[in-house]
């Protein structure tokens, strides 16, 4: 499950496009950001995908991905041209093909990799779709299989592209847009695959063309459903909404840190057994087996793009930090992830953090998040003023601020410790117990 929104430069602060998105999968799923050069490559070259080979190009572009640390491809990316990506899972009634094909993390990094704007992207991922279709196992321990929707976006616009098999159907942004884990186009759309309406009518699933929506027609009630999916798209639009105008990187990464909507209170994390936030935060029960693992923020102006990375779960919990994909990230701060613990690498020495404020959240979450919220606004004041300098001099602020980050963490950490635990929800508990075992993590307190 994840969530992906995107404001266009007439409805944001400054005129810039702002791209927002939370990774939701496994909580032991570790989440990495890795940025690979442009490469040239020989006539009848081909690429391995996560399952498949296809074709490759003549030249591939620079990108910066964020992705789960087994797959070739990328929950959300961006390159050097400014095109962000970010897909969503959606479960609809076209039968998902199990064998190995491209999945969606594939579709969007053969996309970046290949193209200089937003629309080209999405004609990037149609033809490769057409040609190839989509399968194969998306999950890590448990397996799961689902097609993909996407936002695609530039400095100049923005696309949703929403799937089912090989069918589409595309929708130009005009303003602010999000989507979660459902189909959301309707009756109306700009681009769309041929028989789109006829297979539909074939099936039985409208009566004719002018009862035809494509939401409607092609999803899968029950998975749409338990995912909660039209709820949390609701929340994140008028989460936006409401700041129309004055939409700025902040706004973006406060969406993501939503727990709740307009008028809704807080849930708390460690209860229930279904529902789900934009900020996703696992638990008990195949409903709630997702948690946002990563997430990213982009501003895209045609002058450049600075893109605002976790590299860790939980954004309510975690630091945003700038990065360029012309100067690179610290790589040995990131490490390299794998489904086991290991602090040193980035997403699991914050686990360390993240688990041991799930043991009293709302206390122990309280200790930092004004420091962190301070913290955060320091980056976002500086990098306005490193826009325009070297990359040399970028590199050493992006270093910076994810070493500043680390220090802050491990203050953190100490001050948590001396929270008290509190005892939550049973099933809660027992979940997170099997979630930590499976991870062979072993708690500030020295027991898994």
């Amino acid at each position: 499950m994840c969530d992906t929104m995107v404001a266009l430069g007439n409805v944001t602060a400054d005129g810039s496009v702002l791209f927002a998105k939370n990774s939701d999968r496994e909580p032991n799923e570790a989440h990495e950001v890795i940025i690979l050069p442009a490469a040239d490559h020989p006539q009848g070259a081909t690429v391995k995908c996560t399952y498949i080979e296809i074709p490759q190009v003549r030249h591939t572009y620079a990108v910066m991905l964020a992705k789960p640390f087994w797959i070739w491809g990328a929950e959300m990316g961006a390159n050097e041209h400014g095109v962000v990506i970010g897909n969503e899972a959606v479960f609809t009634r076209i039968p998902y093909n199990k064998k190995a094909g491209l999945i969606g993390m594939d579709f969007i990094r053969l996309a970046l990799e290949r193209s200089q704007t937003a629309e080209e992207a999405l004609h990037c991922i149609v033809e490769l779709l057409e040609e190839f279709g989509q399968g194969g196992n998306c999950g890590f321990h448990h397996e799961m299989y689902y097609h993909n929707s996407f936002i695609l976006a530039d400095a100049r616009e923005a696309w949703v592209l929403e799937t089912a098999g090989k069918f589409w159907a595309a929708e130009k942004v005009k303003d602010i847009r999000s989507i979660s884990n459902a189909l959301t186009i309707g009756e109306t759309w700009d681009l769309a695959s041929p028989g789109l309406v006829e297979y539909a009518m074939e099936q039985g699933w409208c009566k004719s063309k002018s009862d035809f929506h494509f939401a409607r027609c092609y999803s899968d009630f029950v998975y749409t459903r338990f995912s909660d999916a039209r709820r949390r798209q609701k929340c994140s639009t008028d989460l936006l909404t409401i700041q129309r105008g004055k939409i700025s990187e902040k706004t973006m990464i406060n969406v993501l840190r939503a727990h709740a909507g307009i008028g809704e209170d807080d849930r708390r994390i460690d209860r229930g057994l279904t529902g789900s936030e934009v900020c996703m935060h696992a638990g008990f029960g195949p409903v709630r087996g997702s948690q946002s693992v990563g997430s990213l923020v982009s501003r895209i102006a045609p002058d450049g793009a600075t893109h605002w990375v976790t590299g860790t779960s939980a954004p309510c919990l975690s630091v945003f930090k700038p990065v360029w994909i012309d100067s690179g990230i610290p790589d040995d701060v990131i490490g390299q992830p794998q489904g086991l613990f290991d602090e040193n690498t980035l997403f699991w020495k914050h686990e360390i953090l993240h688990r041991e404020v799930l043991r009293d959240y709302p206390e122990r979450s309280r200790v930092f998040q004004l420091e962190r919220n301070n913290l955060e606004d320091e980056f976002l004041v500086e990098e306005t003023k490193m826009r325009s300098r070297s990359t040399a001099e970028r590199r050493e602020f992006t270093k910076a601020c994810f070493r500043k980050s680390e220090m802050a963490e491990e203050k953190w950490l100490s001050e948590v410790l001396k929270v008290p635990e509190q005892r939550v929800d049973v099933l809660y508990g027992l979940a997170w117990k099997q979630f930590n075992r499976e991870a062979g993590w072993v708690s500030s307190r020295g027991s898994k």
